[in-house]
């Protein structure tokens, strides 16, 4: 039975390869990084001007984290939480090529670069989304690869034998 709060998102079924989401962009301002800085980050070149300015960014810089988390917020509503989403699987591939400045103005793209059914979930799929972030001038400054289980509308219209599976044991399993 599909859940009722997902039943009328995307599925598994309708994604594809190569489809591409835009994010969108938000601004990054002074009081943001210190406000994130102060409960998550407290490094001084987050939090103190002079400090940053004598460091190797040579100013007021945001947290990685912060940069992550404004992108994954830029995901959810522009694309997470248009699927039947189950859940994140994690991450891999996190680089932070370039800080995020004071009222630098970040934005990017998530491109689905592969989907597979899950074995040992039949009703569900997992989604790898490729993100790569960058700045007003188009610099890269943030590239990561993001898991997420997704729900398969229609489970038995896929035979599982056809599809890759979710871990090296899955696929040793079914080869026998």
């Amino acid at each position: 039975m599909p859940n009722p709060i997902t039943a009328n998102r995307r599925h598994y079924e309708d994604l594809a390869v190569g489809e591409v989401i835009d994010l969108a962009p938000t601004t990054v301002t002074k009081q943001m990084i210190f406000d994130f800085a102060r409960e998550f980050d407290p490094l001084p070149f987050h939090l103190d001007e002079a400090a940053a300015n004598a460091s190797l960014l040579r100013g007021l810089a945001s947290s990685g984290w912060q940069t992550l988390g404004l992108t994954l917020a830029r995901l959810s509503a522009g694309f997470l939480n248009t699927i039947a989403s189950e859940g994140g699987l994690g991450f891999t591939d996190l680089k932070w090529k370039r800080p995020t400045m004071v009222d630098d103005t970040i934005s990017g793209t998530a491109t689905i670069s592969a989907l597979r059914r899950s074995k040992s979930r039949p009703a569900s799929g997992i989604i790898t989304i490729d993100l790569d972030v960058r700045n007003q001038r188009g610099e890269s400054i943030m590239t990561m690869q993001l898991a997420n289980l997704i729900a398969v509308r229609h489970p038995a219209t896929v035979p599982m034998h056809e599809m890759p599976y979710d871990s090296p044991s899955d696929r040793e399993g079914a080869k026998s």
